[in-house]
């Protein structure tokens, strides 16, 4: 099942990719953002409830789908650029096993502790 599910996620990141291609940026631009999602854990140097809160809104697919498609109605490329990046970030997470936080434990995540899928 982990496989399969990082299938998917792979699935995922390639979509990221491709609609990238289709904005009016340099292909550069989406490598040079696509770890800024992670300014996010700076968070965790609060405490865990905090960073967990910061990493999950810059680490979920929800957000990433809403900045994506508000910025493509609104013609807001620069949004729309940022959909993409969370997005493809997030995937590329998943697949190595990084998923949203629980606010106990930075290792805690939704997928399991962090090196590993979840054994469902």
């Amino acid at each position: 099942m982990k496989n399969l599910l990082r299938l998917e996620e792979a699935a995922m990141f390639g979509l990221a990719v491709y609609l990238n291609s289709y904005l009016p940026f340099e292909g550069w631009v989406f490598w040079a953002l696509f770890l800024a999602p992670d300014i996010s854990m700076l968070g965790y140097l609060v405490n865990t409830r905090i960073g967990a809160i910061s990493y999950n809104l810059f680490h979920h697919k929800g957000v990433a789908i809403a900045c994506y498609l508000t910025g493509y109605f609104l013609a807001i490329h620069e949004l729309t650029l940022a959909g993409v990046v969370l997005f493809g970030h997030s995937s590329l997470d998943r697949i190595f096993g990084y998923g949203l936080k629980y606010t106990d434990d930075f290792k805690h995540t939704h997928l399991g502790r962090i090196g590993g899928l979840s054994k469902h």
